[in-house]
């Protein structure tokens, strides 16, 4: 069996995808100030799939169309479009690092679904960290914070849609292929948010300028995803899950510099409790 690679390189990997992911995270709020949320999801998409097609079927041919179980790939895929749409109308109403911190209670979210579904058990230290999320939560979008209401649930929202999609994800590698299933997300993508931008009639030609954004805010998250696999070729999980809370930092520094938002000493520590929530959850025993 071959052994994995550099580890320092894997961790380097993780911190360049997340720092892409927090890029991406705010240029999205830029644009979706500027345009309807499904014209924004629409670029993402479609140079996802064009970068994903230019760089698989060359190599691959026919192979990555390839699935077994074609409804659940195609139900991820429009799992993950729904939560991008909300994690855009999120941003749209609140600050990046808030935002951010309240959808990486996935994990957690995750870890409890996974029990009744996938019959695995939630042990007292995975209750502990439940506990621990969603008081995380509570700190961040507490009476007086000033935080949107309904952008909190929407961030919620996208917590949920998130924990489904990941859900899927771990049953459908099962039987898929990744680049099977990378392409058919950027297929259910790029079909819900084109057919929504025509149906709502969004549909609006940015300039140069905006355009040139949109290109780098749909090839930021692509590149992110394949850095990331990346990595996970170099070192085990547990030693680059801790690593992908790097998000939550970039996202707060971007945001900061960008919006000049920064979250007040209660939101960073929910957000502190967010994080130790959800790394107890992925590397939890048996995992």
């Amino acid at each position: 069996m071959q052994g994995l690679g550099n580890p320092l390189k894997g961790i380097a990997l993780v911190m360049a995808a997340t720092l892409m992911f927090a890029g991406g995270d705010t240029l999205g709020k830029h644009l979706i100030l500027l345009y309807p949320a499904t014209l924004v999801l629409s670029a993402r998409y479609l140079i996802n799939l064009g970068l994903v097609l230019g760089t698989m079927w060359p190599r691959h041919r026919s192979a990555v169309w390839q699935t077994t179980r074609t409804g659940l790939v195609l139900l991820r895929g429009l799992l993950l479009a729904v939560a991008t749409i909300t994690m855009l109308l999120a941003l749209r109403v609140m600050p990046v690092a808030e935002t951010v911190a309240i959808i990486y209670i996935t994990p957690v979210l995750l870890m409890l679904v996974s029990g009744p579904v996938l019959g695995e058990t939630v042990s007292r230290q995975g209750w502990i960290c439940a506990a621990m999320g969603f008081a995380g939560v509570l700190l961040i979008a507490r009476p007086g914070s000033g935080l949107d209401a309904g952008g909190v649930v929407l961030c919620l929202l996208n917590a949920a849609l998130g924990t489904g999609y990941h859900l899927l994800t771990r049953i459908l590698t099962r039987t898929e292929t990744t680049m099977a299933l990378m392409l058919h997300t950027a297929l259910v993508g790029s079909a819900v948010s084109v057919g929504l931008t025509l149906w709502l009639g969004a549909l609006i030609l940015p300039g140069l300028w905006d355009g040139t954004l949109m290109l780098v805010y749909g090839s930021l998250a692509t590149l992110g995803h394949l850095l990331l696999t990346s990595a996970y070729r170099e070192a085990p999980a547990s030693v680059l899950a801790p690593v992908n809370y790097m998000h939550i930092a970039f996202a707060t520094a971007l945001g900061w510099l960008v919006f000049a938002q920064i979250p007040d000493a209660l939101g960073f520590l929910g957000m502190l409790a967010i994080a130790a929530a959800g790394l107890i959850a992925a590397l939890r025993p048996g995992r």
